[in-house]
């Protein structure tokens, strides 16, 4: 921890927020951009040496010690990494159903959008849409031994039933008197 004091700028953030996510200060800038949801270590990779190219900011600086300005265009480097020179390879919605175009889907967007295709996968009735209405896999996994999470409750009691002999006192056996 002391070492850490040392290093720091009077200007560093220990916890900043960037594209909806907490980050920690400390953190170098590619695996920063890491922690955002949406973006996994190669493209991270690739976004660093852009923000290394755009902001002369090398790749090992702590991501507290950057400025607003430079905040917010790495924002704006994440959120849209096709205008950077990103391959449409790396992105992670290709074609676009609606628009036809790529685009790099991040943190909250991505999850709604991903929610939206799998009700519309269920309204279709396609397989995979069949598949996801009943939980089950889409992608040809096995289902007879694995998988089996959360189905059966197990060994139960059954619930007693109120006995009707306190009523009137002894019950009448029926038969031959």
């Amino acid at each position: 921890m002391a070492d850490k004091k040392e290093t720091e700028n009077p200007d560093f953030k220990g916890r900043l927020r960037i594209a909806g996510t907490e980050i920690d200060g400390h953190d170098k800038v590619a695996k920063a951009i890491a922690e955002v949801k949406g973006i996994g270590t190669n493209l991270s990779g690739a976004l660093s040496e852009i923000i290394e190219h755009e902001l002369k900011v090398k790749r090992d600086e702590k991501i507290g010690n950057l400025t607003d300005e430079q905040l917010t265009k790495v924002e704006e480097i994440i959120s849209s990494p096709q205008n950077y020179g990103i391959p449409e390879w790396m992105m992670n919605r290709k074609k676009d159903p609606e628009t036809g175009k790529s685009k790099h889907l991040i943190s909250s967007d991505l999850d709604f959008i991903q929610k939206n295709d799998v009700k519309e996968e269920i309204n279709m009735k396609s397989y995979r849409g069949v598949r996801h209405m009943f939980g089950l896999t889409c992608r040809g996994q096995r289902t007879k031994t694995s998988g089996r999470k959360g189905l059966s409750l197990g060994v139960q009691k059954k619930k007693e039933m109120p006995s009707t002999a306190g009523k009137g006192g002894k019950e009448e056996k029926k038969g031959k008197k």
